[in-house]
């Protein structure tokens, strides 16, 4: 049995992976890492821990924490030069974010072609795959909801307030959600034309993706856990 845990910088995600089979998906805020100990302590026997952390050095630690008071080893993923069909074009190969790698090669794995792979949460980032498993480079942007905080948080006369999208907002709610909206399908539709793939799809992952889904307007596939999946990919090939 496997422990796979996605630290992320607004949630940390984990599952169990028995051989094919997912079990056992769970979450909490990013901020209550503290509550690992507590929340893993019920869980059956593991035999392998794997970790994609982009949070920090202290959610590493109550990691470490949690899984060394049950004899469990925590192997914190790195991205590499090539690993499990792709190859990373990072300047720095392990400088690219954990998280990014893992859905880079879960991606790779799910279509094997050109595809944009997007992950929406605190940022989001627009990464994209050759037809020959390269990761060719990617953005990174202020996710939805940090781009109408820092609107709110930076303009004296705004308050923050929940908006509905339209193409012509006619509220100031409505202009700050619509204008994250734009912003980021904007970004990427242009890698999506500059990718050259017209059927390239687009993976899209990530707690804040449901509400790009139908904005987009190219080819989507929209993958829950997409990091998770890439954890689990690593560890069956990279093994104990």
């Amino acid at each position: 049995m496997k422990l796979l845990i996605d630290a992320g910088n607004t949630r940390i995600k984990w599952a169990l992976l028995a051989g094919d089979e997912w079990l056992h998906l769970a979450a909490v805020p990013g901020d209550q890492a503290h509550t690992l100990d507590a929340r893993v302590a019920h869980l059956p026997a593991v035999n392998e821990v794997w970790v994609s952390n982009v949070a920090g050095a202290e959610v590493a630690r109550h990691i470490q924490a949690a899984c060394a008071a049950r004899g469990w080893q925590a192997r914190f993923i790195v991205a590499q030069r090539q690993q499990c069909g792709v190859s990373n074009g990072y300047t720095s190969p392990e400088q690219l974010g954990s998280d990014r790698w893992a859905a880079l090669i879960a991606a790779w794995r799910r279509i094997g072609k050109s595809a944009l792979v997007v992950n929406c949460g605190t940022a989001t980032t627009i990464d994209a795959l050759s037809d020959n498993g390269e990761f060719l480079g990617g953005l990174i942007l202020p996710g939805i909801a940090l781009m109408q905080n820092s609107v709110v948080a930076t303009a004296a006369q705004l308050q923050k307030s929940t908006g509905q999208f339209a193409d012509f907002p006619v509220n100031t709610a409505d202009a700050v959600w619509s204008g994250a909206l734009h912003a980021t399908c904007g970004a990427i539709r242009h890698q999506h034309e500059l990718l050259g793939k017209r059927d390239a799809p687009v993976l899209l992952s990530g707690g804040a993706a449901q509400p790009l889904l139908e904005l987009i307007g190219l080819p989507v596939d929209a993958v829950a856990d997409l990091v998770l999946q890439g954890l689990g990919i690593i560890s069956q090939e990279t093994g104990a």
